[in-house]
């Protein structure tokens, strides 16, 4: 049995390493991941990967903090409203890991950007946008090149995390935007390959607002604060995983 008195309580990964091993710390040390999207999802997802010790993370999002943000969101308190959440995330982040190599990119996804956004050698993407025309684009694309993605699907109107599935995209049901994002991935003739964070729970119609489109969205679902926390979680465990079993 490993002996307390020999772990070094000052090295904060001691306990993860402890888990996996001084090699396997040493793979997610130098591992980049690209996580798109720091909402609810996202957020909760590069907090996870960075405190298991990934070493490089690229950040992604063009948004602000809001008011309605705090119900779910890791970033969202009422000292960071209408600061720039890349900024927010990567203090947090660096405050964890200060040696964590990290990059900001406060964008909105689009055509004109995407190629320059996956230049990078990444070895796992983390999509956790919530707007449909970047994240069809960034899944189409990532398919594409060839990168391996986790993508997260809707996580309002759930209240059920027992229901949460780790699945390909083709399997992905129940799920109004894992549909939607299935029907226009066709249209780049992609029906699977995609591995996707979903709830098949249903969402009552009363959970959902129509909206008049602006900021990209033509409505909003309620949500609690668990449910995009543990969708996120879920994708940060799918990266680190299948980054341990490759290495096996």
């Amino acid at each position: 049995m490993f002996r307390i008195e020999a772990m070094n309580q000052n090295n904060w990964k001691c306990r993860t390493e402890l888990l996996l091993g001084e090699k396997k710390i040493e793979l997610l040390t130098r591992a980049h991941i690209l996580v798109a999207g720091l909402g609810g999802v996202g957020g909760y997802a590069a907090e996870q990967l960075c405190r298991a010790g990934i070493g490089n993370l690229t950040i992604v999002d063009y948004d602000t903090v809001q008011p309605s943000n705090r119900n779910r969101q890791i970033i969202a308190l009422k000292s960071t409203e209408g600061r720039d959440k890349v900024k927010v995330l990567s203090e947090r982040l660096k405050d964890i890991n200060p040696d964590l190599n990290l990059r900001e990119l406060p964008l909105f996804i689009n055509e004109e950007n995407i190629s320059t956004l996956l230049k990078e050698p990444y070895d796992f993407i983390v999509d956790a946008i919530d707007t449909l025309s970047p994240k069809v684009l960034l899944l189409s694309t990532t398919v594409e090149k060839g990168f391996k993605i986790v993508s997260s699907m809707g996580s309002g109107g759930k209240t059920d995390p027992s229901k949460v599935k780790v699945d390909d995209i083709a399997n992905s049901n129940h799920c109004k935007f894992a549909y939607m994002v299935r029907k226009y991935l066709h249209r780049f003739g992609i029906y699977s390959g995609i591995r996707v964070v979903y709830s098949p729970e249903p969402v009552k119609k009363e959970t959902i607002l129509e909206t008049d489109g602006s900021e990209n969205k033509r409505s909003v679902v309620g949500t609690i604060s668990y449910m995009p926390a543990i969708f996120g979680c879920h994708c940060a465990a799918e990266v680190i995983r299948q980054l341990l079993a490759a290495s096996d």
